[in-house]
């Protein structure tokens, strides 16, 4: 399944921002920032991104619902997304 941009925009910025978080951690590493301070932000950057992919799993049933009904949602494929985000 394909989104439309407008259903993909607060997702794509969300990842973007984690994109930067990351790119901040990285120079923090460069810097020689303790590891604690280094891991506690990278941290965040992790769910940043876990909530992103849940985010557009979401969007994805969402849509397959409203355009295709309850009986379009393949329960397996699902589940394997789901897991893949785990």
């Amino acid at each position: 399944m394909q989104l439309e941009p407008d259903e993909v925009k607060a997702i794509a910025t969300r990842l973007k921002r984690a994109n930067g978080h990351l790119a901040s951690v990285i120079r923090m590493l460069e810097e020689g920032a303790e590891c604690e301070d280094a891991l506690t932000q990278l941290a965040a950057v992790n769910k940043a991104i876990a909530r992103g992919g849940y985010a557009l799993v979401a969007t994805g049933l969402q849509k397959c619902l409203a355009e295709e009904g309850p009986d379009s949602v393949d329960a397996k494929k699902l589940e394997k997304l789901f897991l893949a985000m785990a």
